[in-house]
């Protein structure tokens, strides 16, 4: 069963982005995960195939198309190859980065910075979490105080993808603390500018060619043309940008969960034992036969939630659904294809091996899976309250 979502042109895509693994990703994984991070070549050549920046304006070097199965192509293609790192970084700057620049950006924050991120030029970063505040936005320290017509930033993030390497990084500050949710404001801060501090890179169970870093802000001076969007309105901000986020997690969750499904069957019919393929023992067909059909059904509901995005009636709650089911079911799918995989689904240079690291962080970012259900929870409470349907 494959797929009825995509079209010619979503498979012309496919073409570029199969051409671009190929060439400038799978020769350089090892590399990346030795030195955690991703080279900028890899970034340059990815904007010159058009492979960055898809939703963004044409007039600002994108490819003016908000359409996200162009966005879920480049994902199944980097799953193929395990490339789980990039894609972290890629979706990083693709799902949260351009599209909080294309909406909420002023025409002079749009023409510095997204033909730059479109080309792979810039890098760029949303900085969220903190020590003390994941999950829990509101509970953020880090602060911008009026200082003329500008502002004075201070504070610090942590788990921050693209962390090192970033040109740009939007930061969500207290402005306000006294205004409740509506203290809070978006701000871009320029790696360069005085002040801006990189902390450690991250040593990480998974995503390992991934930079994800401590980010410090030592009473950094900010125009006032560093705000992003409307002042008090940074929470809203956020909240009305994450069904996007959380597709995008759903969505590369399955992308790799189906990936690590085909590897293994791969193995399972040219791996023998006690003289015939492993995939001809009955355990292992009934073992993949739940995959497949697992694999199968989730496909149909994030199928429906990406056309769900385009038409613009993806709810926060069905995003929530589709990310804590799709991220779970990654991890169950992976952890059964390495048992598959025996004593080799152990050693570090099979892909299962690092798919299975890789995977366990997709429940925990984004949202932990607890306040996903949290969220569907409050909204069928909400429902039976209201008298809305049975429940």
């Amino acid at each position: 069963m494959r797929r009825e979502l995509f079209g010619p042109d979503h498979e012309a895509l496919r073409q570029t982005a199969r051409t671009f693994v190929e060439r400038e990703v799978i020769p350089h994984q090892d590399a990346w995960l030795e030195k955690g991070l991703v080279d900028r070549s890899a970034w340059l050549a990815a904007g010159a195939q058009g492979l960055l920046g898809i939703a963004a304006p044409a007039e600002y070097g994108g490819a003016g198309e908000e359409d996200y199965r162009y966005r879920m192509v480049l994902i199944e293609e980097l799953a193929r190859v395990g490339a789980a790192s990039f894609n972290a970084g890629t979706s990083a700057q693709d799902d949260l980065v351009v599209p909080y620049l294309r909406d909420l950006g002023t025409p002079e924050q749009k023409a510095s910075w997204l033909p730059r991120l479109c080309a792979g030029e810039a890098i760029g970063a949303l900085a969220m979490t903190e020590p003390d505040a994941g999950s829990d936005l509101q509970g953020i320290r880090t602060s911008a105080v009026r200082d003329g017509d500008g502002w004075r930033l201070s504070g610090g993030k942590t788990f921050i993808t693209n962390g090192i390497l970033a040109d740009v990084v939007i930061v969500f500050a207290r402005t306000d603390p006294d205004a409740g949710s509506r203290g809070f404001s978006l701000f871009l801060v320029e790696s360069a500018a005085p002040g801006f501090r990189h902390g450690r890179k991250l040593e990480k169970l998974g995503l390992r060619g991934n930079d994800t870093a401590e980010l410090f802000f030592d009473d950094i001076a900010l125009p006032a043309t560093a705000l992003l969007g409307t002042e008090g309105r940074g929470l809203i901000h956020l909240m009305e940008r994450l069904p996007l986020e959380r597709l995008s997690i759903a969505a590369t969750s399955y992308a790799f969960a189906r990936a690590a499904y085909t590897w293994t069957v791969d193995y399972c019919f040219g791996r023998r034992a006690f003289g015939k393929p492993i995939g001809d023992f009955q355990n292992t067909r009934f073992t993949l036969a739940e995959l497949a059909t697992e694999l199968d059904v989730a496909e149909i509901y994030l199928d429906r939630a990406i056309l769900a995005l385009g038409d613009g009636s993806l709810s926060a709650v069905d995003a929530a659904k589709a990310k804590w089911w799709l991220t779970d079911l990654q991890n169950r799918v992976v952890d059964r294809c390495v048992q598959l995989h025996g004593g080799y689904g152990f050693m570090w240079e099979y892909p299962i091996t690092r798919a299975y690291a890789d995977a366990r962080i997709q429940p925990i970012f984004g949202g932990t899976n607890e306040i996903m259900k949290e969220i569907i929870g409050r909204d069928i409470a909400r429902q039976a309250t209201a008298g809305g349907r049975n429940v």
